[in-house]
């Protein structure tokens, strides 16, 4: 699910880059802004139309700048079929309809070599979304953690830049807390444990606020093996909360930190008091010098994001 998605058609995304740069002229006065931009390209029907349901057009036709990232019309029907909703639907939903368009601008003219790549980006609906960058294709991780690759970059309109996603992003629905859950109800399951552990201790609902919240989320072998490391059975554990709640609190960091902003070698101070190292390897250190390795990154939520780690990290107790 969090892999990436394999770009094959790169030449076709420099040939449509190319057909949308030839639609206006290179001079500025010239050029049409956003909304103009997308009614004029038939690829681009249904975003057209949306806008106007939604009663943004007026919106992002002011002076901006603005970065829209953009929708084919085989996006809007792939998100159709996923959501099992029809046109009518979507555009009848005004509330989760501007929720999702407005999750598709940035403030502000971000150029494709501008890109923040790795780190977060906040969107005019207020959630924020990723973009990595495999073998030099672009692609959008949205709050959902589903992937869209860029097909093209860089179409400067008179208010911004417009570039072209294959997919409709969709905001973040679920905290660190539910993303987790989910991850627990899954085949195979991940964080029993530690969902059971965040509700005996009440941290649940903490983790459930505004944050955000980076968790380092240990999982359910990462408990086992703590359990022998310790000698003591869950209900042993679980039934000391000051202890556990010292160590759920140790991985959590304040604010939101994606992989690619780790402050390599720096200390890394916890919601707990104490703190932690990661080295380039993605390794984590704690207070008694025991390691745990990171194996998955990024894990977007409403609320913050999750990292995964294969191992109980503790604090000085």
């Amino acid at each position: 699910m969090w892999t990436w998605i394999q770009r094959t058609g790169v030449v076709a995304a420099v040939v449509a880059s190319s057909l949308l740069a030839g639609c206006w002229d290179d001079d500025d006065n010239d050029k049409p802004n956003l909304v103009e931009a997308v009614q004029a390209d038939p690829d681009f029907s249904v975003l057209a139309e949306a806008v106007v349901a939604a009663d943004l057009a007026t919106t992002l036709s002011g002076d901006g700048p603005f970065t829209l990232f953009a929708p084919t019309n085989a996006a809007f029907t792939e998100l159709l079929a996923e959501l099992g909703l029809t046109k009518e639907e979507l555009f009848a939903d005004k509330a989760l309809l501007t929720a999702v368009l407005t999750y598709h601008v940035v403030a502000g003219e971000v150029m494709a070599a501008d890109i923040p790549v790795g780190s977060p980006i906040t969107t005019v609906q207020g959630g924020y979304f990723k973009i990595d960058s495999s073998s030099g294709v672009l692609a959008v991780t949205d709050g959902r953690n589903r992937v869209s690759p860029i097909s093209a970059t860089d179409q400067e309109v008179e208010n911004g830049v417009i570039h072209v996603v294959d997919k409709v992003l969709l905001p973040a629905d679920k905290t660190v807390v539910q993303t987790a859950a989910a991850l627990a109800a899954g085949d195979p399951p991940e964080f029993t444990l530690l969902v059971e552990a965040l509700q005996v201790t009440g941290l649940d609902a903490t983790l459930s606020g505004t944050g955000p919240f980076t968790v380092f989320a240990p999982t359910d072998a990462a408990f086992a093996e703590l359990l022998d490391e310790l000698q003591l059975t869950k209900d042993e554990l679980f039934a000391d909360t000051a202890l556990l709640s010292s160590v759920l609190t140790y991985h959590v960091v304040p604010g939101l930190v994606l992989a690619a902003d780790v402050p390599v070698g720096a200390p890394i101070t916890t919601v707990q008091g104490g703190s932690f190292s990661v080295d380039s390897s993605l390794v984590i250190t704690d207070t008694a010098g025991r390691t745990a390795n990171i194996t998955l990154t990024d894990v977007l939520a409403g609320n913050g994001v999750i990292h995964v780690i294969d191992r109980v990290i503790l604090p000085a107790l």
